[in-house]
């Protein structure tokens, strides 16, 4: 190796060039390397008279701190006395036709009105440091869940209580009976009951204990549980834990059995013969839903479907409650299902199948054509994917952003 060498390769490494690394241009607009340079230079505000130098210092913390401590401190008696709100002068008034209407001063002086001046001394009044509350809140009443529970206090805790033995218990009976007359009221056993003791020591330790269990949690009506009889089957008391439905509401939905046949299936053991059922649930006003069924029972697969129908009971979009939005498809497998919206007055015209899970969904005019296949069980299905892939103009029009206006409504004057 030459002396050369080395030499050599430092100045062909100075004049190469630096190389770049290379990356991907993420904005859509042109870099600022690549924009072509303004014609004009920018002309600042200063130099065009519009802004002082005074004005545009920055002003110190201190400065500003200073000019919010000269500022006159909020009185809220001086903000309640009747005194200090005084209607708008002539010259308020013509300041404010500038800015609002005349139906706009209207409203503005009927609402200072109708304000109380006591209620901005107890209530208007918002605190601004930093222990104010960010949230509106009644303090004057308190939440057992949401607020610090009240608890007794620890003077109401005694070591050495007990229960009163049944000598003691009898003592007391015995001493109501003998300083009440000969036939007590019944206001007076009331009494008696309400105030007898059944332990020995500190009487706020028995009435007013001292204890670290948090409060009980509300009682929701509409959540309760259902009160369920001992003639609902299991089957039926869980599907009732689980969609919130009673007894009554599950026995008068509207079902049907659509599809029925029989499965084998060949294992080491034989031929394995089952049935099959294919059930459909409505409550008549816009619900609907599909249940599959298969035990080696028919009664146990019918129950199975009838339950599954009830469960996966789903809203239907309805159009004035009668048909569907415009026209819709649906494709499952091989079948292809076509249901097209009809005038009122035209009915059911379709095939059995759907037929039936019109009448389940509460739709009473509507036309469908079922192209290639005709698989019961795919034809279902695929009614079903139909009906909930309508497009409801109210969430059209709000992802256009724009307004809806139902012609028909307007034209007839809302007699459709």
């Amino acid at each position: 190796m030459s002396s050369q060498q080395p030499f050599r390769s430092i100045i062909v490494n100075l004049a190469t060039p630096a190389r770049r690394c290379l990356r991907r241009q993420f904005h859509a607009g042109t870099p600022l390397r690549a924009r072509p340079s303004p014609k004009h230079k920018s002309v600042k505000a200063e130099d065009m008279g519009l802004v002082s130098q005074k004005e545009r210092q920055p002003k110190d913390v201190k400065t500003v701190e200073a000019e919010i401590q000269r500022l006159p401190p909020i009185d809220a008696d001086q903000l309640a006395n009747p005194d200090t709100l005084k209607p708008y002068s002539e010259a308020e008034k013509k300041l404010l036709q500038k800015v609002y209407t005349p139906e706009q001063i209207a409203s503005i002086e009927a609402g200072e009105e109708a304000i109380d001046p006591k209620d901005l001394e107890d209530q208007a009044i918002m605190r601004e440091d930093t222990m104010g509350l960010r949230y509106f809140d009644d303090l004057s009443t308190i939440h057992p869940v949401v607020d610090k529970p009240i608890r007794a206090p620890e003077e109401n805790y005694d070591t050495n209580m007990r229960f009163k033995s049944e000598d003691e218990l009898v003592d007391d009976y015995v001493k109501f009976f003998e300083n009440s007359s000969e036939e007590p009221s019944m206001l007076e056993w009331q009494k008696f009951q309400d105030s007898q003791r059944l332990t020995v020591g500190k009487e706020e330790a028995e009435r007013n204990p001292r204890s670290s269990l948090a409060p009980e949690l509300p009682k929701i009506e509409s959540l309760a549980k259902t009160v369920v009889s001992e003639d609902i089957e299991p089957a039926v008391q869980r599907l009732m834990r689980q969609t919130g439905y009673t007894s009554q509401q599950i026995a008068r939905f509207r079902t049907k059995m659509l599809v029925d046949h029989r499965v084998v299936n060949q294992t080491r053991m034989g031929k394995q013969q089952r049935q099959y059922y294919l059930c459909i649930a409505g409550n008549g006003r816009g619900l609907l839903g599909i249940g599959e069924g298969k035990s080696a029972e028919p009664q146990d697969a019918k129950r199975m479907a009838t339950l599954a129908a009830i469960r996966n009971m789903v809203p239907i979009p309805r159009y004035e409650e009668r048909t569907i939005f415009g026209d819709v498809k649906g494709k499952v497998a091989g079948t292809e299902v076509e249901l097209m919206s009809r005038t009122p007055g035209f009915g059911i015209r379709c095939q059995q199948y759907i037929y039936e899970m019109c009448k389940c969904a509460g739709l009473s005019d509507m036309a469908a054509r079922v192209y290639r296949s005709r698989n019961p069980m795919n034809t279902v299905k695929a009614t079903m994917q139909a009906l909930l892939s309508q497009q409801i103009p109210e969430d059209v029009a709000r992802a256009r952003g724009r307004k809806l206006v139902d012609v028909r409504k307007v034209y007839y004057a809302g007699n459709v």
